[in-house]
C-alpha cells in the first residue's frame, strides 16, 4: 500500500474529528447564548416585576400618611392622659381602694354623658 494512502487516512479522520470536536462546540456555544438571552429576560421582568412593587408600596405608603398621623395624635392624647392619671394624688389618701372607686366612679360618670 501506497505511504500517501496512510497519510490520506490520516488526514481525513483528524479532519473528521476537527469537524465533531467543532460541532461539539459550537452547540455548546449556541447554547450558552441562549441560557444567557433567557437570564437576560428574567432579569429584565424582576427588575421590572420589582419596580411595580416599590412603586405601589410608594402609593401605599403615601395613602396611609395621614392615618399614621391621626394615629400618632391619637396615641399622644391617650399618652398625655395616662400621664395625667398616673400623676394624679390619691383622692382618698392612705386607703387605694376607696381612691380607685372614685377615680372610677368619676370616669363612669364621663362615660354615662351624651
Amino acid at each position: 500500500m501506497n505511504p500517501w494512502a496512510y497519510v490520506l487516512a490520516a488526514s481525513l479522520l483528524a479532519n473528521g474529528v476537527l469537524g465533531w470536536v467543532y460541532l461539539g462546540k459550537r452547540d455548546a456555544a449556541t447554547l450558552a447564548a441562549e441560557q444567557r438571552d433567557d437570564a437576560r429576560g428574567l432579569a429584565s421582568a424582576c427588575s421590572d416585576a420589582t419596580e411595580a412593587l416599590r412603586e405601589q408600596a410608594d402609593k401605599r405608603a403615601a395613602a396611609a400618611r395621614p392615618r399614621q398621623a391621626a394615629a400618632q395624635a391619637a396615641a399622644a392624647a391617650r399618652d398625655d392622659r395616662a400621664l395625667e392619671i398616673l400623676t394624679t394624688p390619691a383622692a382618698i389618701p392612705g386607703d387605694d381602694y376607696a381612691s380607685a372607686r372614685h377615680r372610677v366612679d368619676g370616669w363612669l360618670r364621663t362615660r354615662a354623658l351624651p
